[in-house]
């Protein structure tokens, strides 16, 4: 119904903005993803919207790119979760993160979303497989690299120099998420 509004921001109270698009002033719900990256109040802005008709009232959401908007919706048609817990995982996780933890299945990068348990996680990362790849241009190939990548900067930073982290890298099996990665890792570090 209303796919996009302009207009200059009036409002910033987070989560929530008024824009005021012609005098008529539209409160919108955004991500914290979203409203770091607003212009000041009184400045122009764009923004994509989501516009939701529930029992208790009208809502509009508000988005800085089609990434976040597409992803917000993904979420929105997951059983048990509302708009409130899709803001939480956007504002809590970009979308290319949230891409690739759905494709390197981490729950442990969900988890750490305030109101996102364990279940929730897991059913999150099963229903989002695949859904979100082409919009993000984050492929499992892309979100495996940048997994390794953050395996052999931590193993770094934990003071091991860079043949030993390099060595731990090359035993770990090749689709790994960051965590269990690491945590493989210094399995086998230790054991040298």
């Amino acid at each position: 119904m209303i796919g996009r509004l302009t207009g200059s921001l009036a409002e910033k109270n987070p989560p929530q903005i008024v824009l005021d698009v012609g005098g008529v002033g539209y409160e919108l719900d955004v991500p914290m993803s979203t409203f770091y990256n607003l212009p000041s109040a009184g400045e122009r802005v764009t923004l994509l919207t989501h516009f939701a008709v529930r029992e208790d009232g009208h809502y509009l959401y508000g988005f800085l790119s089609e990434a976040e908007r597409f992803a917000f919706r993904q979420l929105l048609k997951i059983s048990g979760i509302g708009a409130r817990t899709a803001l939480s995982v956007l504002s809590g996780l970009s979308v290319g993160d949230l891409a690739a933890a759905v494709a390197q299945q981490e729950v442990g990068r969900l988890i750490k979303v305030p109101g996102i348990g364990k279940k929730t996680a897991e059913r999150l990362l099963l229903e989002l497989k695949g859904k979100l790849a082409h919009t993000t241009g984050v492929s499992l190939a892309a979100a495996v690299d940048d997994a390794r990548q953050d395996i052999l900067n931590a193993l770094l930073a934990l003071g091991y120099n860079d043949k030993e982290a390099t060595a731990a890298l090359k035993q770990l099996p090749a689709d790994v998420g960051t965590s269990d990665g690491i945590r493989q890792a210094l399995k086998l570090l230790s054991k040298v």
